[in-house]
């Protein structure tokens, strides 16, 4: 059987004293005697006492919870990034609920309208690779509910965003390949509705242009990021009138996916075409081939400075508006 949940009326009645008098105690008001709150303390700990997170709200106008909407947990990028957002959350007495949008709108806007039901404080995010319209993030602006995004920010749109420094980043892999020798350089890259496929295309396009490297619209793809449409997006490559010696991928899960359609080819990854990425995972440093270099994103750090960012707005008062800030995270090539 189910027990019913405590009340502080009940606190009262066993204490013989008013029922504000016990909620003062253990909000720990001034006006209250250390004796009085012991009694209350402990007789709330006798009946196991829960306080109601719907009171809560309803006193303090907040929950101490933030939402944060991702891709993949499996992703180690995103796990990384969690572990830093919870690192700085948690200090502050914050709760985080996570949501995984697994790369789908809808899953997103799911996600966003169930924060919106349970009133979080704010909300961190990385869009999907479905995501081309932001209404359901304006409709959480229309709560009174912060949003930061990070890694996956919106597109031409001003908002509050944590990023790497993604077309630096690009253009140095090119130049790495470069000095490599290596001149046939193709781009496997994330959805057109990335802003950091952009960044990435960016970097690639003028590094291409600078070091003289020879420009094929056939070496530029663009996959969902899924095993499915990147190996086929590799084969295409495999198959096209000039095979490419190397190719830069969106990140390391790309590479790996790439890397096992050149296997089915007979081909062997790094020897017969070269790999190169983002995101670093520690997980490539246990292949026989692993990717020649990649492009570490520091994505802790860059959890930590979305929720930095994510409690200075929240904790601005609400008659001071601030605009919408830009932290870049240095990236770093990092040769295997």
């Amino acid at each position: 059987m189910q027990k019913t949940q405590v009340t502080i009326k009940q606190i009262a009645q066993e204490l013989g004293i008013s029922i504000s008098t016990v909620s003062r105690a253990l909000q720990n008001h001034p006006r209250i005697g250390l004796r009085t709150k012991e009694r209350v303390f402990e007789v709330a700990k006798k009946l196991n006492y829960v306080p109601n997170p719907a009171a809560i709200l309803l006193k303090k106008n907040k929950t101490s919870t933030i939402g944060v909407v991702l891709p993949h947990l499996k992703e180690e990028f995103f796990s990384q990034a969690i572990t830093g957002i919870e690192d700085v959350i948690s200090e502050q007495n914050y709760n985080v609920v996570i949501s995984q949008s697994r790369d789908k709108l809808e899953r997103e806007t799911r996600a966003i309208k169930s924060f919106i039901s349970s009133r979080v404080d704010g909300v961190i995010a990385s869009i999907s690779a479905e995501t081309t319209q932001y209404y359901q993030f304006r409709e959480l602006e229309n709560y009174g509910i912060p949003v930061v995004f990070f890694d996956r920010v919106p597109k031409d749109v001003p908002v509050n965003k944590v990023r790497g420094n993604i077309a630096d980043a690009a253009f140095e892999v090119i130049n790495f390949l470069a000095q490599k020798g290596l001149k046939r350089v193709a781009i496997l890259n994330g959805p057109a509705s990335l802003e950091i496929s952009d960044e990435r295309l960016m970097g690639y396009w003028h590094a291409m242009k600078q070091f003289g490297l020879p420009i094929y619209q056939y070496y530029i793809k663009s996959s969902d990021l899924s095993k499915e449409d990147t190996t086929k997006k590799m084969l295409e490559l495999i198959n096209s009138p000039k095979p490419p010696e190397a190719v830069f991928c969106f990140n390391d899960y790309v590479a790996l996916y790439a890397m096992q359609a050149c296997k089915h080819k007979g081909l062997v990854p790094n020897k017969d075409i070269v790999f190169v990425s983002f995101a670093n995972l520690p997980i490539t440093a246990y292949l026989d081939n692993p990717p020649l270099a990649s492009v570490e994103q520091f994505a802790y750090s860059m959890g930590e400075q979305a929720a930095n960012l994510l409690l200075k707005i929240i904790n601005t008062p609400n008659d001071i508006q601030l605009a919408p800030e830009e932290i870049i995270v240095n990236t770093k090539l990092i040769i295997h």
